[in-house]
C-alpha cells in the first residue's frame, strides 16, 4: 500500500463583494479554498481495471497524474479523419477491426466516418480503442460523463471486458458511481469519501444487482430510416411479405430487424421467413442484446407458424448465431455466393451485385 496525497488550492479573490459574501457567513476564506486529499491504494500489484470516482474538484484528475504521471493524458487524435485510419501502421486491418468490436463500436459505417460526426458515445468508445492500440496502460478521464446513463452502462462493461480479454492496464476517472457494478473494477478510489476499496478477489464472480429492462414490439417500416445507415448492407429493405419488430428501452427504440420471405412457398409446404437487416442502435452495444433480440423475435415467428430462416455475409452475425447451437443450426455455407447489394457497397455498376462473398445459411430449430 503507498500513500496519496494531494492538494488543490484556488485563488482568493478579496474584492468588496467577495469579502461581504465570506463575513456574510463568517467564513474562512483561506481555508475554504483547499481541498486535500489523503488515500492509501495498492496499485503496485497486477491489475486490469482501476476507478477513480469522485465529485468535480475532488482531486481525481490530479490524484491520476501523481499515481501515473503527469504524461499519462498525453494522446492525441484528429476528428476530421476516421476513427480506422487513426491507429498505428504497423497494425493490419484485421487487428484495428477487432479493436473497434470489442469496444463494443461494432458499426462499420462509424468507422469510416470523421470522428467529429459520431455521437458523444461513438467517440468515446472510438477513442478508447485507439488508446488500447497504442498504450498497454491508459487513463480514460470524464468517463461517460456526457452520455445517457444507460449508454454508460453498456461502454463501461465493454471496456472492461476487452481490457481484460486483451491483457491491457484500463483507469476510468468518473463522477458516476452508476458505472461500478458495469466497470466492475479490480480497484476503486473513492475521493468524496477518501477511500480505497481492494476488489481483485471479487470481480471474477460478481454479479450485477442491477437489472436493465429492454422489450420488443411491433414495429413500422418507417423506423429502419433511422436504423438502415448502421447497416452494412443496402439502405433498402426487402419487398413481399415482411414483419418488422423494434427494441426498445424505456420507449426509445433502440434495434430493428425485419423477417421476410424470400422463397416461394411450395404447396404443401411452411413459408419460409429469413431475418435481415438486424441492428442494435451503436450506443447501447455491449449488453448481449443481438442475440436475444434475434432469438425471441425468431420465437414469435415460429410460434406464427412460419420456418425461420437466416442467410448472410456477415461474419459478426455468424459468430453470433454459432453462441446459439440449441438454437440456430447451420446447413450450408456458399463461398462463391452472388449477393444482392442495393445501392451501396463493393457492387458493379453494371448488375448491382457483390460477387464471390461467402455466406452462411442458418436454420431455427428452437
Amino acid at each position: 500500500m503507498q500513500n496519496f496525497r494531494v492538494r488543490l488550492e484556488s485563488p482568493v479573490s478579496t474584492s468588496f463583494r467577495c469579502v461581504k459574501a465570506a463575513n456574510s457567513l463568517d467564513i474562512d476564506m483561506e481555508k475554504k479554498s483547499v481541498h486535500e486529499l489523503s488515500v492509501s491504494a495498492d496499485i503496485e500489484s497486477d491489475f486490469r481495471v482501476g476507478l477513480i470516482l469522485g465529485a468535480s474538484g475532488s482531486g481525481k484528475t490530479t490524484l491520476a497524474k501523481n499515481i501515473f504521471g503527469e504524461s499519462i493524458f498525453d494522446f492525441d487524435f484528429d476528428e476530421a479523419k476516421p476513427v480506422i485510419e487513426q491507429f498505428p501502421e504497423n497494425m493490419e486491418y484485421a487487428e484495428c477491426a477487432k479493436l473497434l468490436a470489442g469496444i463494443g463500436l461494432t458499426s462499420v459505417p462509424c468507422w469510416i466516418r470523421p470522428m467529429y460526426t459520431l455521437s458523444n458515445g461513438q467517440k468515446a468508445r472510438a477513442i478508447a480503442a485507439l488508446m488500447m492500440a497504442k498504450k498497454d496502460v491508459f487513463v480514460i478521464d470524464e468517463w461517460t460523463s456526457v452520455v445517457d446513463r444507460t449508454v454508460a452502462k453498456a461502454m463501461s462493461n465493454c471496456l472492461q471486458k476487452f481490457a481484460r480479454s486483451q491483457q491491457k492496464t484500463v483507469i476510468a476517472i468518473s463522477c458516476h458511481y452508476d458505472v461500478v457494478e458495469w466497470l466492475n473494477p479490480d480497484w476503486i478510489i473513492d475521493c468524496n469519501k477518501q477511500q480505497y476499496i481492494e476488489r481483485r478477489h471479487l470481480w471474477q464472480n460478481y454479479s450485477r444487482d442491477e437489472k436493465l429492462q429492454f422489450g420488443i414490439k411491433w414495429a413500422d417500416r418507417k423506423s429502419w430510416r433511422y436504423f438502415s445507415k448502421y447497416h452494412y448492407l443496402s439502405e433498402r429493405l426487402p419487398g413481399g411479405k415482411v414483419y418488422y419488430f423494434g427494441l426498445y428501452h424505456q420507449n426509445e427504440q433502440i434495434g430493428f430487424i425485419a423477417y421476410a420471405n424470400y422463397v416461394p412457398r411450395k404447396k404443401g409446404t411452411t413459408m419460409q421467413l429469413h431475418f435481415n437487416r438486424l441492428v442494435i442502435h451503436p450506443d447501447y452495444v455491449g449488453l448481449g442484446l443481438g442475440g436475444s433480440f434475434v432469438n425471441e423475435t425468431a420465437k414469435i415467428m415460429q410460434q406464427m407458424g412460419f420456418d425461420i430462416r437466416a442467410k448472410f455475409s456477415s461474419v459478426p452475425t455468424y459468430k453470433l448465431l454459432t453462441r446459439f447451437p440449441q438454437l440456430w443450426k447451420l446447413v450450408k455455407v456458399d463461398r462463391n455466393e452472388t449477393v444482392k447489394n442495393g445501392k451501396r457497397g463493393n457492387m458493379s455498376r453494371e448488375t448491382g451485385f457483390r460477387k464471390q462473398i461467402k455466406t452462411y445459411s442458418f436454420k431455427y430449430t428452437g
